[in-house]
């Protein structure tokens, strides 16, 4: 008997994509009741909420393609890396986006030295955990591929191969693999969407 599985998303997300959703539909809602934001998996009509938590949820249930290394220490050491990203980088980078014009210098300096400090983190690897992409590329997903269409958007420049050379080259082989690559969403969709969005914002200031 085959299992149901259903991932509740959104295209133009990094974390699906794990934005707050604002067109919140009844299953969205039933099947997250607590966040009430995506992404949610569904395996089996039992959910799973939490980006993060469904990688690893994916990686102990399908097993043939392992995302965390089977040594206790570098797993420690994926998680350490995907919950940094997740809760140091990604606040940090959002708030330089967002930060209005008065405060936009200081707010960058704070997201450069997160990107600085990954940086340092990749040791020369093509991904952090090695040879293959694990968890804390994924949950570096966002600073691939969406945060070099955003600076583009907004005319601002976080990361570059002059600033940051080893996460750079990564961005680019992370997004290049064809298993990332046939699942994001088109490029230049993406980018008008985000310019629309900033000159909205812009306006309304």
């Amino acid at each position: 008997m085959g299992e149901e599985v259903k991932v509740f998303g959104s295209w133009g997300s990094p974390f699906s994509h794990r934005d707050v959703y604002n067109n919140k539909s009844p299953l969205l809602l039933k099947y997250n009741p607590v966040h009430k934001q995506i992404p949610v998996l569904l395996h089996d009509g039992k959910p799973i909420a939490e980006s993060l938590l469904i990688v690893e949820y994916i990686d102990e249930t399908w097993k043939l393609n392992p995302i965390l290394p089977h040594d206790p220490y570098e797993k420690a050491m994926a998680r350490f890396w995907a919950n940094f990203i997740d809760n140091k980088c990604w606040p940090a980078i959002l708030k330089a986006n967002r930060s209005p014009q008065n405060e936009r210098e200081k707010s960058m300096e704070e997201a450069c030295e997160c990107l600085k400090t990954l940086e340092t983190a990749l040791h020369g690897n093509k991904f952090f955990g090695g040879d293959t992409i694990g968890l804390a590329d994924i949950a570096a997903n966002f600073i691939a591929f969406w945060l070099r269409i955003v600076q583009e958007a907004m005319g601002l420049e976080l990361l570059s191969a002059e600033k940051f050379p080893h996460l750079f080259k990564w961005s680019d082989e992370f997004v290049n693999c064809s298993v990332v690559n046939e699942t994001l969403p088109p490029r230049d969709k993406l980018l008008a969407m985000f310019k629309a969005r900033f000159a909205a914002a812009t306006e309304a200031q």
